[in-house]
């Protein structure tokens, strides 16, 4: 079920105060990412740029609403309007995240860590089926930042993705600052983690920035990527080869400006991992 896995370079994050920007600009962005739920909606101005943005550039969609790990049916209505989004945008994949984020019919508005467990592992790997099922293809799940470690996990986090993309040929966002953020909260090896994924499964990665507050962190996307990511993320490169690399900015958002060159360094990290790797061969 896997598709092509072409490199789409370097995007952004889709966000509305940059919308005009890049219509009368044509920043140098690769491709951008879309927040899905943002776009499920009759009409408006957003679809509207939407559209527009379309046009220009490549796009892929990522939601924060899906809750694959959670403990009620799976959303109809939701992976109904998923589809027909899909349908307008044509993305070049969709992905949403491996937790869960609804008790009963509400949204929790958060994104809650699985206990790493056979019985869990599943009952994820049943209802990603079912939504490749409803999409037509496959579902890219990235990892999510956590503050704690469930008991009653019988593997590790990084066990269970590489699990999960055997069992259902579902394909994985590598979240690099996530990655980060966990093993500094949890006490363990980023490296252990990320060496331990298929790589051929991996789609996409992203980075982003975090809050330090000393004893822990807290994934707040409202930062620069910092030094000790910016090396995994060379680490990384070293490891898979060129994939999809997405710079997420989601709160105190900077000028465009500011973020084109933070990608830029994104640009530059990865051409010189590749030519030390080039060197070295």
């Amino acid at each position: 079920m896997h598709t092509d896995r072409t490199n789409l370079g370097f995007g952004l994050g889709l966000r509305t105060q940059y919308y005009q920007d890049i219509l009368d600009h044509a920043p140098p962005v690769d491709w951008f990412e879309i927040i899905s739920e943002n776009y499920m909606v009759e009409g408006g101005k957003p679809l509207y740029y939407l559209d527009a943005i379309a046009e220009r550039y490549p796009l892929v969609m990522h939601g924060v609403s899906l809750s694959i790990g959670g403990p009620h049916d799976l959303d109809r209505d939701y992976l109904r309007r998923l589809k027909l989004l899909a349908g307008r945008v044509r993305p070049r994949w969709i992905s949403d995240h491996l937790c869960w984020s609804r008790g009963s019919a509400h949204q929790l508005h958060d994104l809650l860590p699985l206990p790493f467990t056979e019985e869990s592992l599943a009952h994820v790997s049943e209802r990603v089926n079912q939504v490749q099922d409803v999409i037509g293809r496959p579902l890219v799940l990235e990892n999510v930042s956590s503050y704690l470690r469930c008991t009653d996990s019988e593997m590790s986090e990084w066990q269970f993705l590489a699990a999960l993309a055997e069992r259902t040929d579902c394909e994985l966002l590598l979240d690099v600052n996530n990655v980060y953020v966990s093993a500094r909260n949890q006490g363990f090896e980023p490296w252990e983690f990320i060496s331990a994924l298929p790589a051929g499964a991996i789609r996409q990665l992203h980075l982003a920035g975090h809050s330090d507050y000393g004893h822990y962190l807290i994934d707040t996307h409202d930062q620069p990527v910092c030094d000790p990511v910016w090396a995994l993320y060379q680490r990384t490169l070293a490891f898979l080869g060129p994939v999809s690399t997405l710079l997420e900015r989601d709160d105190h958002l900077p000028p465009l400006d500011e973020l084109l060159s933070e990608l830029q360094k994104a640009r530059v990290l990865a051409d010189a991992t590749f030519a030390r790797e080039a060197a070295c061969a």
